[in-house]
C-alpha cells in the first residue's frame, strides 16, 4: 500500500478548481480522488464535499449501490438542511437515470420510485430554499417531465406480474 501524499491548505483552491474540470471531462474517479485530498487537509470543506457527492453520482452506473451509499452519507455532512435535500435529490434522479440506462427486469418500476424519492427531495429543498434559489424547482420539473413522458415508468402494484423462482 502507498503511503499519500498530503496537500498544503494552500493547495486547495487550486485543487477543487482541478476537481471540476475533471467532472466536465467525464473523468469522476479524478475528481473523486482529489475532493479526498481536500478533504484530508480540510475534512468539513463544503465545496469538497459537493463535488466529491456529484463525483460519486457520475460514477451511479458503473457501481450503483456503493456509491449511492457513500453519497448519502457525505450529505450529513453538509452544514444546511436545504443543500443535504437538494444533493439527495441530485442523487436519486441520477440513481433513476442509471439505472433506467442499465434496464432489467422491473427496470421500469425501480426508475419511477427513484424519481419520486428525488422530487420528495426536491419538495423539501423548495421549502427551505432562499427567494431567489429556484434551483430545486428546475430539478422537480425535469423529474415531472421524464415521468410525464415515459408513461412505462409507473409505481409497482400489487397486479405487477411477478415470475415464481424454484
Amino acid at each position: 500500500m502507498h503511503a499519500l501524499k498530503r496537500l498544503s491548505a494552500a493547495a486547495v483552491p487550486a485543487a477543487l478548481e482541478k476537481a471540476h474540470r475533471y467532472r466536465l471531462l467525464n473523468e469522476p474517479s479524478d475528481a473523486e480522488s482529489i475532493c479526498r485530498d481536500v478533504l484530508a487537509v480540510d475534512p468539513q470543506n463544503q465545496e469538497a464535499l459537493v463535488t466529491l457527492v456529484l463525483a460519486l453520482s457520475d460514477q451511479l452506473e458503473e457501481r450503483m449501490a456503493a456509491a449511492y451509499d457513500e453519497g448519502l452519507a457525505l450529505l450529513r455532512q453538509l452544514a444546511d438542511d436545504y443543500r443535504r435535500q437538494y444533493y439527495a435529490g441530485i442523487l436519486c434522479e441520477r440513481r433513476a437515470k442509471a439505472q433506467r440506462r442499465r434496464g432489467g427486469m422491473r427496470a421500469a418500476h425501480a426508475v419511477y420510485d427513484w424519481f419520486r424519492r428525488a422530487m420528495e427531495h426536491y419538495e423539501k429543498a423548495i421549502a427551505l430554499a432562499p427567494a431567489a434559489n429556484q434551483e430545486a424547482i428546475l430539478r422537480w420539473n425535469a423529474c415531472a417531465r421524464v415521468l410525464d413522458a415515459h408513461p412505462e415508468l409507473q409505481p409497482e402494484t400489487e397486479d405487477t406480474f411477478r415470475p415464481l423462482l424454484e
